[in-house]
């Protein structure tokens, strides 16, 4: 298959990681012309606008993004691209799956769990006002329509591979309209898929239940902001967002990317960790039908972990970027 992807290089490290992963997907064989365009700071400079037309045109049509960390300023500057191009494109569905790398020191070496977060509403929509000088009000959006599309993207994902327990967690105890609703949705679509065990949990009790138990859970559903919230603290429990990956699934596209931040303290040294971006790129590859490919790249990168003897500094060892992309590569061959 012959595949054109968009591809964002991002802020700080992300150009560095981008280049790394490229070269891996590339080394597996996979057929593909990539589109290279900018977003956020770069953009802005070079363009006037966080999201270019160009950008946001060439996602569309290509159907499918890899993104590196774009930097997001905090409490001023530009607003999150991240939430933009979920609110432009109607990235609906963010994919986290969270599992322990071999030789990653972490409290939970046998973790393997997926959180799916709604994507477009909630208070993470970002929809505030001032009201009075001194009285800022956040605004709560939850639809039935996204509820249910949410809950039905859960229960497909976890049907599709072999998960067998949908989790919803929410504060339908307090937030009795807005929350009650997402578990309404939720439990009405869960009669739909009687071969998967359906249950949920308030907010609260399910964090502590993943820091104390989190092998009682296998994919976590939540409403937008509550699962930013605990897919970082998912991340946490493996070794941090330099480990995982994500995707943002969408019926006009989806961006696969790395949630990790864009660490310009480091930028241009050649040391990050292009795990969390690569890991994105081989769910990239399964959702693009490139089942073969991404399987020899995650072989691949596991023995390098198993081995322990290539590692970047991020994780204990002297590794760069480009040598840790070569020790997998020299796995595929």
């Amino acid at each position: 298959m012959k595949h054109t992807i968009t591809l964002i290089p991002g802020d700080g490290i992300g150009p560095e990681v981008a280049s790394n992963v490229v070269r891996i997907i590339e080394a597996a064989g996979v057929d593909v012309t990539w589109e290279t365009h900018y977003a956020g700071a770069q953009a802005l400079e070079k363009f006037g606008t966080t999201m270019p037309e160009e950008l946001l045109a060439s996602i569309t049509r290509n159907k499918v993004a890899l993104k590196g960390p774009v930097t997001t300023p905090v409490g001023k500057g530009f607003a999150s691209v991240n939430v933009g191009l979920r609110k432009t494109l109607d990235l609906y569905a963010n994919l986290r799956p969270v599992r322990a790398l071999p030789n990653v020191p972490c409290r939970y070496p046998e973790l393997d769990l997926v959180i799916v977060r709604e994507n477009t509403e909630s208070l993470y929509a970002g929809l505030e006002h001032v009201v009075v000088p001194g009285v800022v009000e956040s605004i709560k959006i939850i639809t039935e329509k996204a509820s249910t599309r949410i809950a039905k993207f859960a229960f497909e994902y976890s049907r599709r591979e072999g998960r067998k327990r949908v989790t919803a967690a929410h504060k339908a105890n307090i937030m009795k309209l807005s929350d009650g609703l997402f578990l309404e949705c939720f439990r009405n679509v869960a009669k739909d898929y009687p071969e998967i065990v359906a249950d949920d949990r308030i907010i609260d009790n399910a964090c502590m239940q993943l820091v104390m138990r989190p092998e009682q859970f296998d994919v976590m559903l939540l409403e937008n902001l509550y699962g930013d919230i605990v897919s970082d603290l998912c991340a946490g429990l493996v070794g941090g967002l330099g480990l995982v990956p994500a995707a943002n699934i969408g019926e006009i596209g989806s961006v696969f990317e790395a949630v990790h931040g864009s660490a310009p303290d480091i930028a241009g040294q050649g040391i990050a960790n292009p795990t969390a971006l690569l890991q994105s790129g081989i769910l990239m590859l399964r959702y693009l039908g490139e089942r073969e490919a991404a399987d020899k790249i995650e072989s691949s990168m596991l023995q390098v972990f198993e081995e322990g003897n290539v590692r970047t500094r991020d994780i204990g060892g002297t590794a760069k970027t480009a040598e840790f992309a070569d020790a997998i590569i020299s796995k595929m061959k």
